[in-house]
């Protein structure tokens, strides 16, 4: 008897790094990304420059990707963090400047609330930086109101 085949669920993932070479470092996460069991990469937004928000630290560069996976959302964190940990990732205080970020913005229609993950990402909606790339590739997932809320933030297509 085999297991029985696992749904796919559709996942969004936000990419941003200021440290090293962000622009080569973003590409590679990407890559990377893709390469991971049990994800598919179906689409990655534009590369993005912009200005630290509530931080310091050089502009950085984001993209958003749209991931097909069968991991649960735990399982998908945890690739993430591994990712992250492997482009030397160090967290030494809040919004410090970094190698790299992956954030796990949507997982489904999931609604998650624990220690370690929430699910939506609860400060996606306050970001230029999330919300431009995403609506690029998704724009059935950002709303007007949504970009308006953050036109005044910087934003650049690289």
């Amino acid at each position: 008897m085999s297991a029985p085949e696992q749904t796919p669920v559709t996942a969004y993932i936000a990419l941003g790094a200021n440290l090293g070479d962000p622009q080569a470092t973003i590409l590679k996460a990407v890559n990377d990304l893709a390469l991971i069991h049990g994800v598919s990469l179906v689409k990655c937004s534009s590369l993005y420059q912009t200005a630290p928000l509530d931080a310091g630290g050089p502009d950085y560069v984001n993209a958003v990707v749209e991931l097909q996976t069968i991991l649960t959302a735990p399982a998908l964190l945890a690739q993430l963090q591994a990712l992250e940990q492997a482009a030397g990732r160090q967290r030494p205080f809040r919004n410090a400047p970094r190698t790299l970020d992956l954030d796990l913005l949507t997982y489904g229609d999931a609604r998650i609330q624990s220690e370690a993950l929430t699910i939506p990402h609860p400060r996606m909606g306050e970001r230029a930086f999330v919300l431009v790339p995403l609506a690029e590739i998704a724009p059935q997932a950002v709303s007007a109101a949504q970009l308006l809320a953050v036109q005044s933030q910087c934003i650049k297509r690289l």
